[in-house]
C-alpha cells in the first residue's frame, strides 16, 4: 500500500516544496563535501559519509514503521520525494510545447532538463535530446527507485537516489579522479535497471537491436532506455558527435513525443503496480 500511495502523491500533487525535498538536501550536502574532495579516495569517504547520513535513517525507518498498522502511510509519505514520473512527463511536455512558440524557447526550455549545450541545437536535436531524458530518467527518476525500495525498503530508495544525484553533481569525466567513485558506484547500481527499462521499453523482436544499439553511447547503462525508445518509436536519436541511435530512422517529431509520453506514463504506472503486488502491497 505505501507504493500505492506514493504514486498517487505524485499524480496528484508531484514533488514537495524544495525545503522539505530529501533529494535538494542530499545536493545541498553533496555540494558542501565536494569542495572537500581532493582526489578519489577523499571522493569515495564523503560519497559514503553521504550514504551514511541518509541511507541509514531511512533503513531504521523502515524497520521502524513497517510492523505498524498505519505504518505505510509514513512509508508511502517518506517514499514519493524519492521518484518521480509527473515532474518528468510535464518536463517534457514543456519542451515540446515551447518548440511550438519557437526555437529559441525550446533551447531554453530543454537547457532545464539536460546538462549538454543547447544554444546551437537544431529543433530536430531539441526534440531528440528531450526524448534521451525522458527514456534515461525513467530508469533513473522512477523504475530505479522503485525497484530499490521493493527489493530493500525505504534505506534501498534513498541510497539509490542519493548515489544518483552523487552522480549527477560529481560524475562528470572532466571532474577526473575526484568524481570516478560515484560515477563508478551510479554505474554499479543501474546496471540492472536500465537494462529492465530497456527490455520493457522496446518491442520483443528488436531486443537483439537494442543491445548492439545501447553499445554506441559512453555510458554503460544510459544507452539502454534510449535506445530502446528509439526503437519503439521508430525513429533516430543521437548527440551530436557522440552517437546516433537506430541512425537510419527519420527524426521524431511532436507526434512521438506524445506517443512517448503515453508510454513513459504507462510503464511507470505498469511497473508501480506490479512492484506493490509483488512486495504484497507494501
Amino acid at each position: 500500500m505505501s507504493l500505492l500511495l506514493a504514486l498517487l502523491l505524485d499524480t496528484l500533487f508531484g514533488e514537495p516544496p524544495s525545503r522539505f525535498h530529501p533529494v535538494v538536501w542530499m545536493g545541498r550536502y553533496l555540494a558542501w563535501a565536494w569542495r572537500r574532495v581532493r582526489g578519489f579516495w577523499s571522493g569515495a569517504f564523503y560519497w559514503a559519509l553521504g550514504a551514511l547520513l541518509f541511507a541509514l535513517p531511512a533503513f531504521l525507518l523502515d524497520l521502524l514503521l513497517r510492523p505498524l498498522a498505519w505504518g505505510w502511510v509514513a512509508l508511502g509519505l517518506l517514499l514519493k520525494p524519492l521518484f518521480s514520473l509527473r515532474m518528468l512527463l510535464e518536463e517534457v511536455f514543456e519542451v515540446e510545447k515551447a518548440l511550438g512558440e519557437g526555437l529559441e524557447a525550446g533551447r531554453r526550455r530543454l537547457s532545464r532538463i539536460v546538462s549538454r549545450r543547447t544554444e546551437d541545437l537544431s529543433e530536430e536535436e531539441v526534440r531528440e535530446a528531450a526524448l534521451e531524458s525522458l527514456a534515461e530518467n525513467l530508469s533513473d527518476s522512477l523504475l530505479a527507485p522503485l525497484l530499490y525500495y521493493a527489493l530493500f525498503g525505504l534505506g534501498g530508495a534513498a541510497l539509490y537516489r542519493y548515489a544518483n544525484t552523487a552522480d549527477a553533481m560529481w560524475g562528470y569525466p572532466e571532474h577526473g579522479a575526484r568524481g570516478a567513485f560515484a560515477a563508478r558506484a551510479d554505474d554499479l547500481l543501474n546496471l540492472l535497471p536500465a537494462r529492465l527499462t530497456g527490455l520493457l521499453l522496446c518491442p520483443l523482436g528488436l531486443w537483439g537491436r537494442l543491445w548492439r544499439e545501447a553499445r554506441k553511447t559512453p555510458s554503460p547503462n544510459a544507452g539502454f532506455p534510449m535506445a530502446a525508445l528509439a526503437l519503439r518509436l521508430g525513429v533516430r536519436l543521437r548527440k551530436r558527435g557522440a552517437y546516433a541511435l537506430n541512425p537510419r530512422a527519420p527524426s521524431p517529431k511532436a507526434r512521438h513525443t506524445r506517443k512517448a509520453l503515453w508510454l513513459a506514463g504507462g510503464l511507470g504506472y505498469g511497473v508501480g503496480l506490479l512492484l506493490a503486488a509483488a512486495t504484497g502491497l507494501w
